[in-house]
């Protein structure tokens, strides 16, 4: 039984509550006006995304192909958010961003910096054969991890210590013409990497416009930095790829939106959720199911996806 107790006793001297977030990545889709021509209008997909985020609570997220004026609706949208980012246009306001929102009562931003997908990483520009000027986006966060040690509290203290866990969070989204940037940036990328997080926890995310069969995807899991969350994951609940072109029947194996990972850090879920929303059609008619009861009416509704990218939570432990 002494022996018992003290195996117990050292097993708890070191042991550690992970703490467990769930982290995002959503390619939002820029607000333009051929969508909105084509019944995708931003206020509404606003809306619905908004409420999503609300729901899932992840407690940082990376978005992609976001507007300023889009990051001004989200600010508005969710609940306890800030974000950083600027846009890859010029550096400020102009174009895309790819923004990490995170979650202001939970997570503590330290540090953050930006650098541009291409030969001259500080400052704007095209990179290789990209056709589009592309931007990743990078912060150092905190989050609070309640731990237990006997040693310096004492066997009979054993109330929880609060310790701070310090992490990287980076977010781009990489050349969908440009073979060759979409290489140079993957290595660029690991190369920054190295060089801003130094060995500590790491968090990738974004739309690499690369799936996971592509030779450019095996830059990342092969440089000894990063993992795939999906391939780590405990549970995973995946049952399309991540993009979809706004058509709400289509299906593919592709995932082109990644959440990489440090090797040891924990995985414990991964999913790609592809919830959607309904707008009346003009040849609405009310419809009755003969299986359910004749009080409930059916309207014939146009189901759309909120953006043509689909959103990816993973749960991770520090």
């Amino acid at each position: 039984m002494k022996k018992l107790f003290l195996f117990a006793f050292l097993f708890a001297t070191f042991h550690l509550f992970a703490q467990e977030m769930l982290v995002g990545s959503y390619n939002i889709r820029y607000k333009n006006k051929n969508d909105s021509i084509n019944g995708e209008v931003w206020t509404k997909r606003c809306q619905v995304i908004c409420d999503q985020m609300n729901f899932m609570s992840p407690d940082i997220f990376g978005v992609q192909e976001a507007l300023y004026s889009q990051l001004c609706d989200f600010k508005k949208g969710l609940d306890g958010y800030d974000y950083i980012g600027i846009g890859r246009d010029d550096g400020q306001r102009g174009g895309e961003h790819e923004a990490i929102f995170y979650k202001t009562d939970k997570v503590q931003l330290l540090d953050h910096g930006d650098f541009w997908l291409s030969e001259t990483p500080d400052k704007p520009g095209l990179g290789w054969d990209a056709v589009c000027i592309r931007i990743c986006t990078w912060g150092k966060f905190s989050v609070k991890v309640h731990s237990t040690d006997y040693r310096r509290r004492g066997l009979f203290n054993r109330g929880p210590k609060v310790e701070e866990r310090e992490f990287y969070f980076f977010n781009l989204h990489m050349d969908h013409v440009g073979v060759v940037a979409r290489r140079e940036a993957a290595k660029l990328v690991v190369q920054k990497i190295r060089e801003i997080a130094q060995g500590q926890p790491v968090i990738l995310t974004g739309d690499f416009n690369v799936d996971q069969n592509n030779e450019i995807y095996t830059i990342f899991t092969k440089s000894g930095l990063l993992k795939d969350s999906y391939d780590a994951a405990r549970i995973r609940f995946a049952e399309n790829g991540t993009f979809n072109a706004f058509k709400t029947n289509y299906f593919t194996t592709s995932r082109i939106d990644h959440v990489f990972v440090s090797p040891s850090m924990p995985v414990e879920a991964y999913g790609v959720f592809t919830n959607s929303y309904w707008t009346p059609d003009e040849k609405d008619e009310t419809l009755k199911a003969s299986e359910a009861p004749q009080e409930i009416s059916f309207d014939n509704y146009i189901r759309h996806n909120p953006s043509d990218h689909y959103p990816v939570f993973v749960k991770v432990k520090l």
